[in-house]
């Protein structure tokens, strides 16, 4: 966890480029250079921006005077029609290896027949693509991790959590009134971490009652704007707060904070992800407990990954599920687990 709280600062710009200048003016008969293009859906997503900087710095660790490598990083500002010609201009500009985030995961078919054209591997990373689209050519990995375990270790921290403090349940009935903070329609995250969170608690013989949700696409703004309507319908009923990711737990403890709630009013808040932010959170004792997403074992992952696909060498090294996952473990963070590490 040492090497965890060493979070570099979210990138802002949409475009970065690492060692030579980028993948159409690098030259491409050098078998020894390297020419990696990365597009991900919203350059605005905290996580990602977390995860590209670790990439990046890994990308650098590979390189030597034998071997070059040129990343050109795009974000696609939640526009699949803009990705898709993101895609296209890398391909077009001599990348060998594209590393691509989906901004719709049920729609990549364009990118893929672009890259299989061309005969350009691609990557996804943290946006799954769903099974069938995978099978449409052998050269489709994934890089991320299980949405299903985020899902029951957030739902087991806040049984713990519920069950250290009966205080939770503030009105004394033997249930806990909670509300959830989901990420975007049709992402497999949303669905399957809330399902699993309330699962995960009910199994821990916590009984719950479900207030409301909201829908607010990942983001501490929208978060905390349907975090306010849901405080100004139940007031202080709610007693906890299930955030798919840590911007949106974030935002949902702005709308408490702005509305001036005392501690002793405030419900129990977890996210997911474990953003530089979020752990802070965790650390200041504000957030409950976050679930961390292994961004540096993902973009670790992916850097191995494009080297083997390039060199023809090190895939035997990779530890695939079904020949094309490669899937990052998450972990639970609590204060005391931060204290201790």
């Amino acid at each position: 966890m040492k090497g965890r709280k060493k979070i570099a600062a979210g990138m802002l710009c949409c475009m970065c480029i690492l060692g030579v200048n980028g993948c159409g003016q690098a030259d491409s008969d050098n078998s020894q250079n390297v020419y990696v293009g990365v597009t991900y859906y919203d350059q605005s997503d905290i996580f990602l921006n977390e995860l590209l900087d670790c990439f990046k710095k890994e990308i650098q660790d590979l390189e030597s005077e034998e071997k070059k490598i040129s990343v050109t990083i795009q974000g696609a500002g939640g526009s699949q029609r803009t990705q898709d010609d993101q895609v296209k201009e890398l391909i077009d500009g001599g990348c060998n290896v594209l590393c691509v985030n989906l901004v719709d995961r049920t729609d990549p078919s364009e990118i893929i027949d672009l890259a299989r054209e061309k005969q350009v591997p691609i990557i996804f990373f943290n946006r799954e693509p769903v099974a069938e689209d995978m099978a449409q050519w052998e050269q489709l990995y994934y890089v991320g991790a299980k949405a299903e375990e985020s899902g029951t270790m957030q739902g087991e921290m806040a049984a713990e959590a519920i069950k250290a403090n009966p205080q939770v349940d503030r009105n004394k009935d033997g249930k806990i009134q909670y509300v959830v903070l989901e990420g975007e329609p049709g992402h497999q995250d949303t669905i399957i971490r809330t399902e699993n969170a309330v699962e995960s608690l009910k199994a821990e013989g916590i009984e719950l009652e479900k207030l409301s949700y909201g829908l607010a696409n990942w983001n501490r703004a929208q978060a905390e704007n349907r975090m306010s309507q849901m405080i100004s319908q139940y007031q202080t009923k709610i007693e906890l707060v299930l955030a798919n990711n840590d911007e949106m737990a974030l935002g949902a403890m702005d709308a408490y904070e702005k509305l001036n709630y005392t501690e002793s009013t405030l419900p129990l808040f977890f996210g997911i992800d474990g953003t530089k932010v979020g752990l802070e959170a965790v650390r200041d004792s504000r957030l409950s407990g976050t679930v961390y997403n292994d961004k540096e074992g993902q973009a670790k992952a992916m850097a191995k990954l494009v080297e083997a696909l390039v060199t023809g060498s090190g895939m035997e090294d990779m530890d695939f599920e079904n020949q094309k996952y490669l899937y990052l473990p998450y972990a639970k963070v609590t204060e005391e687990q931060l204290e201790i590490d």
